[in-house]
């Protein structure tokens, strides 16, 4: 079986690799939104990022090591790869209708989901400042979404689900960790995917058309790169140092929304984005002094 690489002290290049990372993610959405607006069906293009992500995962892992495809705990495995999936085909979905800085900065709130999660599922014990800190978390969400205003879209529930199910999926991985190596849950994760859409993405099938072609080539292997990119980042440098460099994700989809989609975020979405990295900064703060460095999850990863 596959086993996971020893550590190493690179901190500078961890970082860098994680901000690579982080484009890579945001390459995700900007040409997911890309291909929903063409046309393709939602489920199309979450088939195509996966399959891609397949594909570069079994030339990079399984061709060399054909045990990476065996699971130590194949029905969590399974379990965790659903979660996964549902996150990424909400996310798909909303970003039909919201500009890629909303449903970016709302996803920001999946360590502050984790955190409430990890009490009944993983046993930990969080404290009356990180309950603060959670809820405090949760009215920057609420001054994104802005329900009592105008700019509320119905979509922005979908971003809630995928969020839900992202936490849900980092919580897996955590549980995972010491059970499986990384490229057997990149082949799972991806190849599972692939196959659940696959009974139902050709019924509708619909070729991109002209300048299509590029991101529905290139989406999967945006998805295998950034998970890679951040799965080596972490053996290189402490997750509590890579922790915050997902936040630089918000410049980089505002910059992608400007370019691409002729939009920039609102006061609502840097106010309310501001308020949420805040707080997702301090829970992470709490837990390196209360239980010393520690390896979580990264946050948002489609």
């Amino acid at each position: 079986m596959t086993e996971a690489k020893p550590r190493e002290e690179r901190t500078r290049t961890g970082v860098l690799l994680m901000v690579l990372a982080v484009a890579f993610f945001t390459c995700i959405d900007s040409s997911a939104k890309l291909l929903i607006l063409a046309g393709l069906p939602a489920l199309q293009v979450v088939f195509a990022r996966y399959t891609g992500h397949f594909i570069v995962a079994v030339l990079a892992f399984g061709l060399r090591d054909p045990s990476a495809f065996r699971s130590h705990a194949p029905w969590r495995q399974l379990l965790r790869s659903t979660f996964l999936l549902g996150s990424t085909i909400l996310n798909f979905m909303a970003l039909k209708f919201l500009p890629i800085t909303v449903t970016t900065t709302i996803m920001f709130a999946g360590p502050i989901v984790i955190t409430l999660l990890a009490i009944p599922l993983l046993g930990e014990k969080v404290g009356l400042r990180r309950i603060v800190a959670v809820c405090t978390g949760f009215i920057g969400v609420l001054v994104v979404m802005q329900p009592w205003g105008a700019e509320f879209h119905p979509a922005m529930f979908l971003t809630l689900g995928g969020l839900v199910c992202a936490s849900l999926y980092f919580v897996m991985t955590r549980m995972l960790a010491d059970i499986e190596a990384n490229a057997t849950q990149q082949l799972w994760s991806s190849g599972f995917a692939a196959l659940a859409l696959m009974p139902f993405v050709f019924q509708n099938w619909t070729w991109p058309e002209g300048t299509a072609w590029l991101p529905f080539l290139l989406i999967g292997c945006f998805g295998a790169a950034g998970h890679i990119c951040a799965t080596v980042a972490h053996r290189m440098a402490d997750a509590s140092i890579l922790a915050p460099v997902i936040y630089v994700q918000l410049f980089m989809a505002a910059f992608a929304g400007w370019l691409l989609f002729d939009t920039l975020p609102t006061i609502y979405t840097l106010g309310g984005g501001s308020i949420i990295i805040a707080s997702g900064l301090y829970i992470w703060q709490r837990e390196r002094m209360v239980r010393g460095k520690v390896r979580r999850p990264l946050p948002v990863q489609r």
